[in-house]
């Protein structure tokens, strides 16, 4: 049940992607070129998204428990550090230019066009180098820690 719950939430996503336009690139595009051709929809799907999330969030979390676990695991991090923004400016700046968002892209890999597969292809090298990186970054880090007495 889990699965076919989880199947049926990627379902709505995607459908809600493909139904406001915002798997077409030069939509998504047309709303960073506020001098050009801006088209102001994605704002409106934005603010959308963010009611529903927040009706969302107070509905179930008066459940108290999630239906299928025993808690909520919810992120407890608050510090905004440099692997935080770094990742923002780049999530950012990838969308500006491409116009796929990485969860919208998913609809469109079904679309035909050739665009989506290279920027999914793209996407997976940036996360398994970014994962090469860091993980050089510890063992740096750990081979240059001094040892303690």
């Amino acid at each position: 049940m889990r699965l076919a719950s989880a199947a049926g939430i990627g379902l709505l996503f995607g459908l809600g992607i493909l139904l406001s336009g915002m798997g077409n690139p030069a939509k998504v595009l047309n709303f960073f070129d506020v001098v050009g051709t801006w088209d102001p929809s994605l704002a409106f799907v934005m603010g959308g998204a963010v009611l529903v999330t927040a009706v969302g969030y107070r509905v179930v979390f008066a459940r108290g428990t999630p239906v299928y676990g025993d808690k909520f695991q919810l992120p407890t991090a608050t510090a905004l550090d440099a692997r935080l923004i770094g990742g923002s400016a780049v999530f950012g700046i990838g969308w500006g230019l491409s116009g796929f968002c990485p969860g919208g892209v998913i609809p469109m890999l079904a679309s035909g066009h050739i665009e989506p597969v290279l920027f999914v292809i793209g996407l997976v090298a940036g996360l398994v180098g970014a994962r090469h990186l860091i993980v050089r970054s510890a063992q740096r880090a750990a081979q240059h820690k001094p040892a303690s007495a």
